[in-house]
């Protein structure tokens, strides 16, 4: 039986909420009753000062002795969810977990649970976490958007009747002009001035009404590039949107993504997505991979995306590598070249320009010369070797979330 993939992530949200475990997250004091649980023993070769509590999260028990100016990993758990999100904002650290998201406070080591049990979220599914002018931005698995407004400490969720095209939200940033770009399931919305409370000004940009210049309307990304251009990643390839209106959009043939004859014996997920899913036998008819292909490769497919601060674009894609396009021709990166794995779940530009590359083998930085990555894995301190979100807090740490917690690493730069 085919199962359409919302309905499907749908199914999977309520059987894991019905299985809900107390959320953990170490290096807490005492909290209110929404806030998560610390975790229940510190790990052998404890980071914290003898007189701390057992409750204290603490350095892997595998990783070596280091000096003062080593990194040094610390381990938090947040129970059986992938950790899709994190930012880091002023003294705190924002995680969006499958669970809720949780605000890790870096003074007092404190941390509060936003989810649907406090009324916060309408879906404790967080894909994305970021801040917006003042506010808290989370995108939901079907809840929508959830707006937390830092001045009031107060919520607000947006949905489809508040405007939104979908309530799946992947990604939202905000154009030189103060207009909101939101990543939907459903198309791109676009919010004039980022009045989200008018919801007469929103747009919904789709497949039909851009006549093909938006290739899916399954949106991933969304980033405000050089000269008043906006890029969209999405399930059918890239697209551009320029300051004249006018939009462009580049697939599997142009160049995006690695080829399957070229990484296939590097594949790690088996399971084809297109025999559960008709959305995703669409896709894969569309793009011409036969039956042959019956592994996790969607070269098209883009889970992640960052405009670099020369205008270039780099994406993720689904088991085809990082690709890399400067605006005329694309260079694709795959384990071949040293990327620990081929399904990019995230990218970010480090505060020293450099490109971070979260895959499902692992932590990746571009190496200085240009050529080849540093790769990190949990051999080296990592929570787990699945990388789907990073943030580089103001106490100069590195935060690195994965499925099952997440490893915050100080001295980072000396990584």
């Amino acid at each position: 039986m085919n199962i359409n993939a919302k309905s499907l992530a749908i199914i999977i949200l309520i059987l894991g909420a019905a299985v809900v475990a107390a959320y953990q997250m170490g290096a807490s004091k005492s909290q209110q009753e929404t806030t998560a649980q610390a975790p229940s023993a510190t790990p052998a070769q404890s980071t914290a000062p003898a007189t701390q509590s057992a409750t204290t999260a603490s350095m892997p028990a595998s990783h070596p002795p280091m000096d003062a100016n080593a990194p040094s990993f610390t381990h938090f758990r947040v129970g059986n969810r992938n950790v899709k999100g994190m930012v880091a904002v002023e003294g705190a650290v924002w995680v969006g977990t499958s669970g809720g998201a949780i605000r890790y406070d870096l003074q007092s080591e404190d941390y509060k649970l936003y989810d649907v049990n406090n009324g916060s979220l309408i879906s404790n599914g967080v894909f994305h976490v970021s801040k917006v002018r003042d506010d808290i931005v989370v995108g939901t698995y079907g809840g929508g958007m959830s707006v937390f407004d830092t001045k009031t400490q107060t919520w607000k969720n947006y949905n489809i009747p508040d405007g939104l095209a979908d309530q799946f939200v992947y990604d939202i940033d905000e154009d030189p002009q103060g207009n909101y770009w939101i990543a939907t399931w459903s198309g791109v919305n676009f919010v004039p001035g980022g009045n989200l409370n008018d919801k007469t000004g929103w747009k919904t940009y789709t497949v039909k009404n851009t006549e093909g210049g938006l290739p899916n309307d399954w949106v991933y990304g969304v980033e405000v590039g050089l000269n008043g251009v906006v890029w969209f990643a999405t399930e059918g390839g890239l697209a551009k949107l320029d300051s004249e209106g006018k939009w462009t959009n580049w697939q599997h043939g142009d160049g995006l993504g690695a080829p399957y004859e070229k990484i296939k014996d590097d594949i790690t997920f088996k399971n084809d997505p297109a025999a559960a899913s008709k959305h995703h036998a669409t896709q894969k008819a569309e793009q011409g991979l036969g039956k042959d292909i019956q592994v996790g490769f969607n070269p098209n497919y883009i889970v992640s995306m960052v405009v670099d601060k020369d205008g270039s674009v780099w994406c993720g894609t689904w088991g085809g590598g990082l690709s890399h396009f400067d605006g005329t021709k694309w260079t694709t990166y795959s384990t071949k070249e040293g990327l620990p794995g081929n399904h990019v779940f995230m990218l970010r530009i480090g505060k020293d320009g450099k490109l971070w590359i979260g895959t499902n083998k692992g932590l990746a930085r571009f190496n200085e010369s240009g050529e080849g990555f540093k790769v990190y894995t949990k051999a080296q301190g990592l929570f787990a070797d699945n990388v789907f979100s990073m943030a580089e807090a103001d106490d100069g740490s590195l935060w690195v979330g994965s499925f099952g917690g997440v490893a915050r690493i100080k001295n980072y730069t000396n990584l």
